[in-house]
């Protein structure tokens, strides 16, 4: 802003230095006033001192007026000839002090915490829930479970029933930990607070197996998004039904929906969507060779090869305007051999490589 006043002092003016230094008018008189910090309430000659207010505090804590409001003590030392201050400044002293809340027995909330799932392998975080699908008739539903793991977003387990029970979900958890081989105090189940997924039958289980479990938070809606957006791409399919026929035509329609989503869906949640391998173990191997590393190799390949496309925007990437080193342009070998062995793109310019 110094040179703003400098200016102003040759030109004349705030409004012509500005238009000539292509600075704005607002942001320097906001600069040029003067800042204050919060403005303090003065308080009243009236007011009481504070050796005044602790007798205050300490009448109104005394075992005779424990269990007394502030009117009955204000009326009890009138008659016995004291005034220590009107019944609003005693309120005042106790509110300041913690020494009135509400005298209704009004439900006390907890503070849940968000729930935090982090998964760094496939089998350590799942999240399942419940959804309906409509039946043949009018008020007539079929239930799904799902259960889903949240690294590799493949869907371990699955039950279309004619009801929710609890022990339906027990029998379905208990039947994918032993087809998944889950270890003891291996895993994490996430899910809603459902009466399923509340109840003492779930809970038993879990505790049996030694999975740790984890619930929303009370009327928040996106604490469990895994399973919700499952749903979603579910219902969105366009051969998803209108309604369900019988129990057969929906488990027939699940069993292709899941086959389709555990291994050709491709998943946005990482920064490239993926498809899942089908069975455990290759589920396992695709998590542990890391498709996105593969891709990532693929595309430091291509820019070497055709440096002179990429030049730019790696410059403009770095805020630079020479071209990029040529120690930047050189793809990294050892890390694509560590990773996979890539094939290498094709040096013609009408190749199009997938991004």
């Amino acid at each position: 802003m110094a040179a703003v006043h400098a200016a102003a002092r040759d030109l004349g003016g705030v409004k012509p230095a500005c238009d000539a230094l292509g600075a704005s008018r607002a942001t320097h008189y906001r600069r040029s006033r003067p800042k204050f910090g919060p403005r303090r309430r003065p308080s009243s000659p009236r007011a009481l001192s504070a050796d005044e207010r602790a007798q205050v505090l300490e009448t109104l804590n005394s075992e005779r007026f424990a269990d007394q409001a502030p009117a009955e003590v204000h009326a009890a030392l009138l008659d016995e000839g004291r005034y220590q201050c009107s019944v609003r400044t005693m309120y005042r002293i106790l509110e300041q002090s913690t020494g009135v809340r509400e005298r209704r027995d009004q439900l006390r909330h907890p503070t849940h915490p968000k729930p935090q799932l982090r998964a760094a392998a496939p089998n350590q975080v799942w999240s399942w829930d419940i959804t309906k699908l409509l039946g043949p008739t009018k008020w007539s539903y079929y239930y799904l479970y799902v259960i889903l793991d949240i690294y590799s977003r493949y869907v371990v387990g699955w039950l279309l029933a004619h009801r929710e029970s609890a022990e339906l979900a027990r029998r379905l958890i208990l039947e994918t930990c032993k087809k998944e081989r889950v270890e003891l105090g291996q895993l994490g189940l996430h899910a809603d607070r459902g009466p399923s997924m509340t109840s003492k039958t779930v809970a038993q289980l879990l505790a049996d197996l030694g999975i740790t479990k984890t619930h929303s938070r009370p009327h928040v809606s996106n604490d469990n998004p895994f399973s919700e957006s499952q749903f979603k791409t579910m219902k969105y399919r366009p051969d998803f039904p209108d309604r369900v026929g019988s129990l057969e035509d929906g488990r027939g329609f699940c069993t292709d929906y899941f086959d389709w989503y555990n291994n050709q869906h491709h998943h946005s949640g990482p920064r490239l969507p993926h498809a899942r391998a089908g069975a455990p173990r290759a589920r396992a191997r695709c998590a542990a060779a890391s498709p996105g590393r593969a891709r990532a190799c693929l595309r430091r390949a291509s820019r070497a090869l055709h440096a002179r496309r990429t030049e730019r925007r790696c410059a403009a990437r770095r805020g630079l305007d020479q071209p990029t080193p040529a120690r930047c342009r050189r793809a990294d070998s050892d890390a694509c051999k560590d990773d996979h062995q890539v094939a290498h793109p094709s040096a013609s310019r009408n190749s199009r490589l997938g991004h």
